[in-house]
């Protein structure tokens, strides 16, 4: 008989295990926290357009630009893990609140920026928050709607919602620069802020491990000082490559903290991960899966915008509504996942989503200077974000699934961890071989045969990690 590892029962708690339809209250529920998650997908990329306007109204010089993105990137990176456990112990509502509070005030602060500082010191709190929210907001996703249908379905909306989130922020933040100014694009999250958060304090009920052990003080130093020092590094390299002695440094620093990190909890009686946890095939094979097609899915969103503005010349406006097809093609996606996912699994569609991406990645390679190709670049794309998006709602609720209600901010400590560095390393690792290649069009190309190379591989890695196991 097969027994598919992925889906062991949980008993209910909130929807019926059965049911996929929501209450009033679960759909008010899922609003606040979708919402919130959409929040900081937008910030990903609203501010990228914006940059230049901001570094001329606050005299940034375009080198010290790259830490409008960084100051965000290495907080709301590096203390992933760590909130979701401090979320886990002491109170993961608490957290969210904490978190939305943190974000509105900062988005605020780097609203009204007199200067480089004040507004740099906006982004890093941003980015606090934003640590805060993603891996509460997700653990109070998966203990309010219990494994099944119901998650199935919510875990489905809020993956369809993070996309968006993020090509949404990209046709935005142009619009509202060009009509407001770039601090409008600020001000946009303040707003978003100032809705959510006096919703959730009376619909989100509290979640916590009923036992108080204590935090692990090592493990959470190490492994926060090592994702912030690759973190930075990765981001860096975006800019400037792997040559300097900063990034050289920072990615030795990495590597050898997030080393010890994995002696420590071997070692630690409460550890802040789980060893066996990693152990388990599906949260391994399963991050595996988040890692590539959120790395690999950003760097052809990179390539593809140097690619219709500088070779087919055109308008950021333009550019914008090729990625606002992807947008809603994605949205399109996102409603009918949760069926796919009942009727194939999560497994199933997870290597078949990767799989669809990597086929459709490999079908930019046709891309050529003719304006023509626009439409194979928004079709390919778009089709490539629908399978994407596939991959990241499986590859969440393989990473969750049967893991007990008080690890369920680590599991999600990691698959948001797994977000951010794969945004963060996709792009610095392929990405720079188009930008430092002597002809653009060729550099584009080498990029999406890697790209669409390392998809596809990582599929059938993944299918084998994830095989079935069958018993007698």
């Amino acid at each position: 008989m097969a027994i598919d590892t992925t889906t062991s029962p949980t008993t209910p708690t909130g929807a019926q295990l059965d049911d996929p339809r929501l209450s009033a209250r679960d759909k008010l529920v899922l609003f606040v926290l979708c919402a919130a998650q959409f929040m900081v997908a937008l910030d990903f990329s609203v501010l990228n357009v914006a940059l230049p306007e901001l570094g001329t109204d606050l005299g940034m010089s375009r080198s010290a630009l790259q830490w409008a993105v960084t100051a965000f990137a290495l907080p709301s990176g590096g203390f992933l893990l760590l909130f979701g456990r401090v979320g886990d112990l002491y109170g993961r509502r608490k957290l969210f609140l904490t978190g939305l509070a943190l974000f509105g005030g900062a988005s605020l602060l780097a609203t009204l920026a007199w200067d480089p500082a004040s507004f740099l010191a906006g982004r890093a709190l941003q980015g606090l928050g934003a640590a805060a929210i993603v891996p509460t907001g997700m653990s109070l996703l998966t203990t309010t709607f219990p494994e099944g249908p119901a998650r199935d379905r919510a875990l489905g909306i809020s993956g369809t919602l993070l996309s968006l989130g993020f090509t949404v922020g990209m046709v935005a933040g142009g619009v509202l620069t060009d009509a407001l100014g770039w601090r409008s694009t600020m001000a946009l999250l303040s707003v978003f802020a100032l809705i959510v958060l006096p919703l959730a304090p009376g619909l989100l009920p509290e979640s916590r491990t009923p036992q108080r052990p204590r935090l692990d003080v090592p493990g959470a130093v190490t492994v926060t000082t090592g994702l912030l020092s690759l973190i930075y590094a990765l981001s860096t390299a975006a800019d400037h490559g792997f040559g300097r002695a900063d990034v050289i440094t920072a990615l030795i620093a990495g590597v050898a903290l997030l080393s010890a990190f994995a002696v420590v909890e071997s070692r630690s009686q409460a550890p802040l991960v789980s060893l066996p946890m990693l152990r388990r095939r599906t949260v391994a094979w399963g991050n595996v899966g988040g890692l590539v097609t959120f790395s690999m899915m950003s760097t052809v969103v990179f390539v593809l915008t140097l690619y219709l503005q500088e070779i087919l010349h055109l308008s950021a406006f333009e550019t914008g509504l090729v990625f606002g097809v992807q947008g809603v093609l994605s949205a399109v996606a996102g409603s009918y996942a949760a069926k796919v996912i009942g009727r194939f699994g999560a497994r199933r569609t997870l290597v078949g989503s990767l799989a669809g991406q990597g086929a459709l990645i490999a079908a930019l390679l046709g891309l050529n200077a003719h304006t023509w190709s626009v439409w194979l670049a928004t079709a390919a794309v778009s089709l490539a974000s629908m399978c994407h998006l596939g991959a990241i709602i499986s590859y969440g609720l393989t990473v969750t699934s049967g893991v007990p209600d008080e690890e369920q901010g680590l599991a999600t400590g990691l698959v948001t961890s797994t977000q951010q560095v794969g945004i963060t390393v996709g792009i610095p690792l392929l990405g720079v071989l188009a930008t430092t290649s002597g002809d653009l069009l060729a550099g584009v190309h080498t990029v999406l045969a890697l790209d669409a190379a390392i998809v596809l591989a990582a599929a059938v890695l993944v299918g084998l990690g994830l095989r079935v196991r069958r018993t007698a």
